[in-house]
């Protein structure tokens, strides 16, 4: 699998940082896991063909994590050179298909008449899974997260690696159990640990939360403008947690396994 940083940042504008995406390559499964504010020029910038993405993955509905949802949806429905044939599947939490009726009603028919055939899956329960296809080159696993009411969050496994991605979430021992082992962790920091917050984490609840899910490698994100997202490793490590930490930039490339 090859992951791509899309988009590092939240929702506050940001010259070198956009709203959180980031794409997951394996075989022929190309998959976004949110879809902020940009996407759409990022994949373009970053040589990522957007027409060849087979599945989007929502963690939930917040606008910095969906704002690119219809632009992209709009570029396959005018912006395809030729037809396609193959689907393209959206996955989500509870409510992602009453979403797109919603957008739908705003935006026009495009939204869920894009010109391809487009499938929704909602996982929701702890456990969920779903084998994306293309001979399952890549498991999705999805877990809730403490967020909002719909939130999870996404494991993404194949040939006995995994690429875990939070989404936003406060800290859970549940939520940490479930990453467990990953490769890669993309998990966001959002406040300082004197801003702690249930719905969010800090330095310090992701050294708890690294403790049990013991990841090769933390790809820190989704940093609000209290932190400096370069100095979020040194304060994880000064938290207690002394593994393999970065902060992600748009663009940062990993490959696992």
């Amino acid at each position: 699998m090859r992951l791509t940083i899309l988009g590092s940042g939240t929702l506050v504008p940001d010259a070198h940082r956009g709203s959180p995406a980031h794409h997951v390559e394996a075989g022929d499964v190309r998959v976004l896991l949110d879809c902020g504010s940009g996407t759409l020029h990022a994949l373009a910038r970053r040589g990522i063909a957007w027409q060849r993405l087979t599945h989007i993955a929502l963690t939930h509905f917040h606008a910095d994590h969906i704002g690119d949802l219809v632009p992209l949806l709009f570029a396959f429905k005018h912006g395809l050179a030729g037809a396609r044939s193959e689907p393209l599947t959206l996955v989500g939490p509870n409510g992602t298909a009453r979403l797109l009726r919603h957008l739908r009603d705003a935006y026009g028919e495009f939204v869920t008449e894009p010109g391809v055939e487009l499938v929704v899956r909602e996982l929701a329960r702890p456990g969920s899974e779903a084998a994306l296809e293309r001979e399952n080159a890549i498991r999705l696993h999805v877990h809730p997260t403490v967020h909002t009411a719909e939130s999870i969050a996404y494991r993404c496994e194949r040939g006995g690696h995994a690429i875990g991605y939070t989404g936003d979430t406060g800290y859970s021992d549940e939520l940490a159990g479930f990453m467990d082992g990953v490769d890669v962790l993309v998990c966001e920091c959002s406040v300082p640990d004197s801003e702690a917050m249930d719905t969010h984490m800090s330095p310090g609840a992701i050294a708890r939360f690294a403790q049990i899910a013991r990841p090769r490698l933390i790809a820190v994100t989704h940093v609000y403008p209290l932190l400096d997202p370069a100095e979020v490793p040194q304060l994880v490590r000064r938290a207690g947690y002394y593994g393999a930490v970065v902060a992600a930039v748009d663009g940062l490339t990993i490959q696992v396994g």
